[in-house]
C-alpha cells in the first residue's frame, strides 16, 4: 500500500505500518454502528443511591483510597477558541443586532471573572471599558479579550482562563482541579498527584501557571501536589486521506491529523495509579458549589474499590479452582451488569472457568451518569460484545444508525447522558498494570470531512475515551446529581449561577 519512502515516514514518526494500514481500511469500509438493543436507564443498569448508601460509599472510600495511589487525570489539551466563536464572528461582521451571544457576554461583562484584568489592560493602553460600553464600541473589548495583542483568550488552553471570582481572587479551571484534588484525591503520604493533558504550544504556560500557584494551594490545603504533565502523542495520529481514499499529500509526504480524545488512552496507559479520577478541564465549579462533587466523587471512588476487591478475590478463586463459578456468575450479572453469552450454559466447567476470567479479569470503571438535559454527546446503552455478552457501553450519538427508526427513538427517548465523569481502576489483583490498549475497540471511530490548503480530505479520530477505548472493561454506571456536571462550552456558560 505504501512505498518504502512512505514506510520510512510512518516508522519515523513512531506510527506502526500495520495501524496505518488499517486506518486506510477504515476510511473505505466505514465504522460499524453500535449494537445497542436499549438505552440504559434506572434500575435497568443505571444505579441510583439513596442517602444511606451515599454515606456508607463514602465512608469506604475514605477508609481504602489513603493507602492507593490516586491520579487526577485531567484531559486540557487544545485552545479555548471555540468558547469563543460567536464573538470572533463579531469581530468579522460587526452584527451586533443579530448576535444574541454578543450582547448577552456585553451585557454580563462586569460578571465575568476576567473583567478586571480586561479593564486594566484597556486602561494601560489609554482605553476605558465603560467609555467604550457607552459608546457602543463593543469591537474594541472583545478584541482585547480575544486578540495575541490583549489577553489572547482566543488562543490559550481553557485550562488558563480566569473562570471563577473569590473575595481574594480569581481562579482558572486548573486552580479549581488543585482545589477539587485536595478533597477527594489524597494519596498516601498526603499527596495529590494532578496529571494535565497540553498541547504541545501550551505545556510552557501550563508549566509556568502550576510553578505560581502551586504554593498557595498546598498552604491552602495542607497536602502535597504533585504536577505531571503529557501530550498527545504523535505516534497516536491518523493518517488523512483524499476524496479517493488515497493518502493525503503535501510536499510530497503523507498528512497526519491528532486523533481525537481517543488518542489519550495512549497517555493514560501510561499513568501508574491505583486508582484513576478522570474529568474534563472546563467542568468545575466555586469550592461553595463543590458539596455535591466532592460527595460523588467519593461515592464512585468507594463502589470502584468495593468492586474490585471482590473481582480480585473472585479471580484468585477461579484461577485456583476453588470452585467459585456460581459465584462469579452471580457478581458479573448482578453487580457489573453483563448478561452472559447464549451458550454459556452449555459450556463444561473449564470453559466456564476460562469466560469468566476474561469477564472478571481486566479494567474495571465507574462512571457517573446525569438525567438527560438534551446535552449533544455520549450516553449508556446495552450493548452486544462480539462473543455475544451484553454490557453496559457508552455510545456517541455518532455511533448510532440513526436512519433506523428504532435506533433513533431509542435515542430520542434515553433517560441519561454520560457527563465525563468517571474512576477507573488499571492494575490487576497483583499490582501490575493492565495494557489498556487490549481492551479497546479498534472497530469504532469517526471518520470527518476537512479541508487543507483549500483541498478537501476526510480525517479520522479514533475510538474514543471513554466509550470504544473503553469498550471492553468492566463498566458500571451511577446516577450523580445534575450540579456535579457543568461544562463551559461557551464563555457565556460562565454568567450561568455554577459559575457566579
Amino acid at each position: 500500500m505504501f512505498s518504502e519512502q512512505e514506510k520510512k515516514q510512518i516508522v519515523e514518526r513512531g506510527s506502526d505500518i500495520a495501524q496505518v494500514e488499517q486506518q486506510v481500511q477504515n476510511f473505505i469500509n466505514g465504522f460499524p454502528y453500535l449494537n445497542a438493543g436499549r438505552a440504559a436507564s434506572v434500575g435497568d443498569g443505571i444505579l441510583k443511591f439513596n442517602t444511606e448508601e451515599v454515606k456508607r460509599y463514602q465512608k469506604l472510600y475514605v477508609e481504602k483510597s489513603r493507602s492507593k495511589k490516586i491520579i487526577k487525570f485531567v484531559p486540557a489539551s487544545g485552545a479555548a477558541s471555540r468558547m469563543f466563536k460567536e464573538l470572533f464572528a463579531f469581530l468579522d461582521d460587526n452584527d451586533f443586532e443579530n448576535n444574541k451571544a454578543v450582547q448577552q457576554f456585553v451585557a454580563g461583562l462586569n460578571n465575568f471573572a476576567f473583567y478586571g484584568e480586561l479593564a486594566a489592560n484597556l486602561k494601560s493602553k489609554g482605553g476605558d471599558i465603560e467609555a467604550a460600553l457607552n459608546s457602543k464600541n463593543n469591537a474594541s473589548i472583545i478584541s482585547e479579550l480575544l486578540s495575541s495583542e490583549g489577553m489572547d483568550y482566543g488562543s490559550l488552553p481553557k485550562g488558563l482562563l480566569k473562570f471563577h471570582k473569590y473575595e481574594d481572587r480569581v481562579r482558572t479551571p486548573a486552580e479549581e482541579h488543585f482545589s477539587e484534588g485536595a478533597s477527594y484525591a489524597v494519596s498516601d503520604g498526603n499527596t495529590v498527584n494532578l496529571h494535565f493533558t497540553v498541547s504541545p504550544e501550551h505545556q510552557e504556560k501550563f508549566e509556568q501557571h502550576v510553578n505560581e500557584i502551586k504554593p498557595y494551594y498546598e498552604q491552602l490545603t495542607g497536602v502535597t501536589f504533585k504536577i505531571d504533565f503529557s501530550q498527545q502523542k504523535k505516534s497516536t495520529d491518523t493518517i488523512a486521506v483524499d476524496l479517493a481514499n488515497k493518502p493525503f499529500k503535501e510536499d510530497g509526504k503523507i498528512l497526519f491529523r491528532p486523533a481525537g480524545h481517543g488518542a489519550l488512552l495512549s497517555n493514560l496507559n501510561d499513568m501508574d495509579g491505583d486508582v484513576v479520577f478522570i474529568k474534563n478541564v472546563d467542568n468545575v465549579v466555586p469550592d461553595k458549589l463543590k458539596e455535591s462533587t466532592i460527595q460523588y466523587k467519593q461515592v464512585i471512588g468507594g463502589l470502584l474499590l468495593e468492586l474490585q476487591e471482590k473481582a480480585f478475590e473472585l479471580t484468585q478463586k477461579l484461577k485456583e479452582g476453588n470452585g467459585a463459578i456460581n459465584e462469579a456468575e452471580q457478581f458479573l450479572r448482578d453487580k457489573i451488569n453483563l448478561k452472559l453469552t447464549e451458550n454459556y450454559s452449555g459450556l463444561s466447567d473449564q470453559e466456564k472457568t476460562n469466560y469468566l476470567l476474561t469477564k472478571l479479569d481486566r479494567p474495571i470503571r465507574v462512571c457517573g451518569m446525569v438525567k438527560n438535559t438534551g446535552e449533544p454527546g455520549g450516553g449508556p446503552f446495552w450493548v452486544k460484545d462480539k462473543d455475544g455478552t451484553e454490557a453496559i457501553q457508552i455510545g456517541e450519538t455518532a455511533q448510532i444508525d440513526l436512519s433506523n427508526p428504532d435506533q433513533a427513538t431509542m435515542l430520542k427517548n434515553s433517560t441519561h447522558f454520560s457527563p465525563t465523569d468517571l474512576v477507573c481502576g488499571i492494575k490487576d489483583r497483583n499490582g501490575n498494570k493492565y495494557d489498556l490498549m487490549k481492551h479497546r475497540d479498534p472497530q469504532t471511530g469517526f471518520i470527518t470531512s476537512k479541508s487543507k490548503s483549500g483541498r478537501e480530505l476526510k480525517a479520522q479520530e479514533l475510538p474514543g475515551l471513554w466509550n470504544g477505548s473503553m469498550s471492553d472493561w468492566n463498566s458500571v454506571m451511577v446516577e450523580v446529581p445534575l450540579s456535579t456536571f457543568n461544562p463551559v462550552k461557551t464563555v457565556n456558560d460562565l454568567l450561568k449561577p455554577a459559575h457566579q
